[in-house]
């Protein structure tokens, strides 16, 4: 057991990518370990159509740990894509636990049309939240202004920020509209991240591992246990009690996610 956790803690890995081939072979140890560190649930997210429905499967496989969501990566420039993924979370809305992830990225994509395309499709995934009241498991890679912007035109309010790496100062209108933000456990390697946690209020931070990556270490497989790494950072950061930071988030994720 990862020390400064108990079993009791009952967190939640709010963003890991469960259906990565990384875990195609020892998926139950990964969960087993999580269960151990005391992450009792993991928001199992997702890249493309084929992801939701893996998801979906590790949802009814693990009941109650694997909570699923569908959605699509903003390098995916396809709106076919977008529609048949937006068509399948009409259709399994009550077995989702958000619309993840979406989001804009301008870290890879560079092209002014391709960057208009994908804030179109970022728009349905966001207007289909409002539709069916589910939160949105948010990519804003090299674009957390650009993201922030268009949750606030759109009106969305169940919304989830994951691993934000910009400054500190772009996310306060998204704090005031209250948005959420997870952190990974690379926090433990980001000057970038330790800065955003210590301004940020406590109020507004979730933990999340987006194992396979993120992890304490670039070298090696990151996982939901991992998810008490960012607890302990966070505590150390804001000069906090663990069952303190522990207490919040757990009040947080219940807010966004029930």
């Amino acid at each position: 057991m990862l020390s400064g956790t108990t079993a009791h803690s009952r967190l939640t890995d709010c963003h890991a990518h469960l259906c990565a081939g990384a875990f195609a072979g020892d998926l139950a140890d990964v969960l087993a370990r999580a269960r151990d560190a005391g992450v009792e649930a993991v928001v199992a997210v997702g890249e493309t159509f084929e992801d939701a429905e893996r998801n979906l499967e590790l949802g009814e496989a693990y009941p109650g740990v694997v909570r699923p969501t569908a959605g699509l990566y903003p390098t995916h420039l396809d709106p076919a894509e977008a529609e048949k993924v937006a068509d399948l979370i009409r259709r399994e809305r009550s077995r989702l636990a958000a619309i993840g992830e979406v989001g804009l990225d301008r870290w890879k994509v560079r092209d002014e049309g391709d960057l208009a395309l994908q804030r179109e499709i970022f728009a349905l995934f966001v207007d289909l939240s409002l539709e069916l009241d589910l939160p949105l498991n948010v990519h804003s890679r090299s674009a957390g202004r650009h993201a922030i912007e268009l949750l606030h035109e759109r009106g969305a309010k169940r919304v989830q920020l994951h691993a934000f790496d910009g400054r500190a100062a772009r996310a306060e209108p998204a704090v005031e509209a209250g948005y959420f933000f997870s952190v990974p456990p690379s926090i433990v390697r980001s000057p970038q991240k330790q800065k955003l946690v210590r301004r940020l209020p406590l109020s507004c931070l979730l933990l999340e591992t987006d194992s396979p990556v993120l992890g304490p270490s670039r070298d090696q497989r990151n996982e939901p246990a991992n998810a008490a790494v960012s607890l302990r950072a966070i505590a150390e950061l804001k000069g906090l009690p663990v069952s303190e930071v522990a207490a919040a988030v757990r009040e947080n994720t219940a807010r966004l996610y029930g």
